[in-house]
């Protein structure tokens, strides 16, 4: 075979398998009939939707001491435009599925769900007060106390930087107040930043241990 013509071919497959090859290891951007599939899912508007997205989460044991981190959600963009297809009103169609989800940019969104307990309650100590046994010495914890928890995403072993990071307090209403339970943070990615087969997620707190989870992208649609 003449050089020219073994060069010719070879830069011939390389292009074919630049193309072929994924940006991502998501399935993103989502093809017609990926969206379409989301949206009757969704429309099901019964339990099945759960037990898909429970694929999505992981859930973590209570550590003895300090604050208990109990789940990290990972929804890729097929998971979020079931959950999009689940929230709309009776007569939404999937024409106008597909036509709404043209106009958005897909995202990643990841969920920490954060429960106080016994040793890291909604009463904690006052930092500016001396230990003398009197109920001046406690305060009840801050309903923003979510922002000390650090939490860090990664792309493989690549860090990552989210374009929104907020957080909530939860609470438990009775009949005549509300105390503080924990709390849910959320953080949101453009799909294409993971390339990886992989992503984790670590969560440390300002007291207790941190715990870390993974998550293998290539099973989670």
């Amino acid at each position: 075979m003449p050089p020219t013509l073994f060069r010719s071919i070879s830069c011939f497959l390389a292009i074919c398998l630049t193309l072929v090859l994924p940006c991502s290891a998501l399935d993103t951007p989502l093809s017609d009939t990926a969206v379409r599939q989301a949206y009757f899912m969704g429309q099901r508007h019964d339990e099945s939707l759960a037990r898909f997205l429970d694929h999505y989460t992981k859930h973590l044991p209570q550590p003895k001491t300090g604050p208990y981190i109990s789940s990290v959600s990972f929804l890729t963009p097929y998971a979020l435009l079931t959950q999009l297809s689940d929230r709309q009103p009776y007569g939404y169609s999937a024409q106008q599925a597909e036509l709404d989800h043209r106009k958005l940019v897909e995202t990643v969104k990841i969920t920490v769900e954060i429960q106080l307990t016994d040793t890291y309650s909604n009463v904690m100590r006052n930092p500016a007060s001396r230990t003398t046994g009197t109920p001046s010495d406690f305060l009840l914890r801050p309903a923003d106390f979510w922002r000390d928890f650090q939490v860090q995403v990664f792309d493989g072993d690549k860090p990552l930087t989210p374009f929104l990071h907020t957080g909530r307090p939860v609470f438990f209403c009775g009949d005549t107040d509300c105390i503080l339970v924990g709390a849910t943070i959320k953080l949101e990615f453009l799909a294409e930043s993971f390339s990886s087969d992989s992503a984790s997620i670590s969560v440390d707190p300002p007291e207790g241990d941190s715990v870390s989870v993974d998550f293998d992208l290539a099973s989670l649609r």
